[in-house]
């Protein structure tokens, strides 16, 4: 129900008394230092920069990354609970930056439910509106199609002890959706629960996001939840954006080396590897295999004048397939994974995972084989060694 517009987003955490003196002593002996990955500066610990995004009405935008890239200070900062150091909120074409949090129509659901222990289930989802003073019987009215909406109607009148984490999350959700909110903020609201309970409410705010016309900005670190929910994608790391897009976009085209190694289960092999031009063609050369490179990413790779030159090649294990020839690898571990099997082996002097559908296997693998593998030219991703970018884009 509102788009929202970050304009060049800058969150500094300004040192505490003492703090910037200390550090200044500590740069006289240690010239370069790093902490939590956050840069440093003389305003103070920089979490968030030059964030820029723009978000359409009802989208599902998912905020992903590791541990400390600045998504949650992020989605705090469009919430209000995080003052914003520089750059612009715009909500519905209004700027928000100084307006109070309970005035940007915002809702917010925690990764621990904050739910009010004391209270019912009824009273927790239907405390913000009688804030509002809203009337009794659309008070009533809306709680309880909210419940409906999430299944949750008869645990209506059992407080939040009584409850499963599943069930509290869902009481959470309902307390955000009886509001209306023009946007819907979420901040790992699955990391709680068990692998089951993940797996079944990720499906709920599918369904969930069907039937609320809402905005959605989602956090997670859980590269699964980013794919199955996300409209599109914004990768984070060390408080920059790394990559916006599809799900199949930063798939398929990663931007960089981070992007490629972060998103994907198992994660992609990278190998030192040769992409060599000849003409109008190009090949990677990989321990003396030569394979072409499509049309698709050739004609990139010829707009960009990309010349031969040493590459970090990357090749996800899904599409690395076991040949009579092909690179030369020994078999360290076989995971039997039901529909397939994950060979971890050692090729050219890296760890490589290749998985194999149980339905192509002609043998069983022991430790110490040796198979080979090849891949096609429409998977293989060429990296710059100097910069980590895809030559591609």
């Amino acid at each position: 129900m509102a788009t929202v517009q970050l304009k060049n987003i800058k969150k500094v955490y300004p040192f505490v008394s003492g703090e910037q003196k200390k550090n200044k002593k500590k740069k006289a002996d240690e010239p370069e230092k790093k902490k939590v990955n956050l840069q440093i500066t003389d305003e103070g610990v920089v979490a968030v920069q030059e964030f820029s995004l723009d978000i359409a009405d009802k989208e599902f935008i998912v905020l992903v990354g590791p541990s400390g890239c600045g998504k949650s200070t992020t989605l705090r900062m469009v919430a209000g609970l995080e003052e914003i150091s520089g750059g612009e909120l715009i909500i519905d074409g209004k700027l928000m930056n100084d307006v109070a949090p309970k005035d940007r129509d915002i809702a917010m659901v925690f990764q621990n439910y904050a739910l009010y222990p004391h209270m019912t289930v009824y009273d927790n989802m239907a405390f913000s509106l009688k804030l509002r003073h809203t009337p009794k019987d659309e008070i009533d009215k809306k709680v309880r199609e909210a419940a409906e909406i999430l299944d949750i109607t008869q645990y209506l009148e059992r407080k939040p002890k009584a409850l499963s984490g599943g069930q509290r999350q869902r009481v959470a959700i309902g307390r955000a959706i009886v509001r209306d909110p023009k946007v819907m903020l979420m901040d790992e609201p699955l990391s709680n629960l068990d692998a089951k309970l993940r797996n079944e409410m990720r499906a709920e705010i599918i369904k969930l996001r069907q039937r609320i016309n809402t905005t959605f900005m989602y956090v997670t670190h859980d590269q699964t939840e980013a794919m199955t929910l996300g409209d599109r994608i914004v990768i984070m790391r060390d408080g920059y954006i790394q990559q916006i897009g599809t799900p199949q976009d930063v798939f398929n085209h990663p931007a960089n080396l981070f992007v490629a190694g972060f998103i994907g289960m198992p994660v992609m092999n990278f190998f030192d590897a040769e992409l060599k031009r000849e003409g109008d063609k190009f090949f990677v050369e990989l321990a003396g295999v030569k394979v072409q490179l499509d049309e698709e990413k050739t004609a990139r790779l010829l707009k960009n004048d990309v010349q031969s030159q040493p590459i970090t090649l990357g090749v996800r294990p899904e599409h690395t397939d076991i040949s009579d020839e092909g690179v030369p690898a020994r078999v360290d571990v076989a995971e039997m994974m039901g529909s397939s099997v994950h060979l971890h082996v050692n090729a050219d002097g890296r760890d490589v995972i290749i998985i194999v559908p149980t339905i192509d296997m002609k043998g069983n693998y022991a430790i110490g084989d040796t198979v080979r593998f090849t891949f096609g030219g429409n998977v293989a991703h060429v990296f710059s060694k100097e910069t980590d970018k895809n030559l591609e884009f």
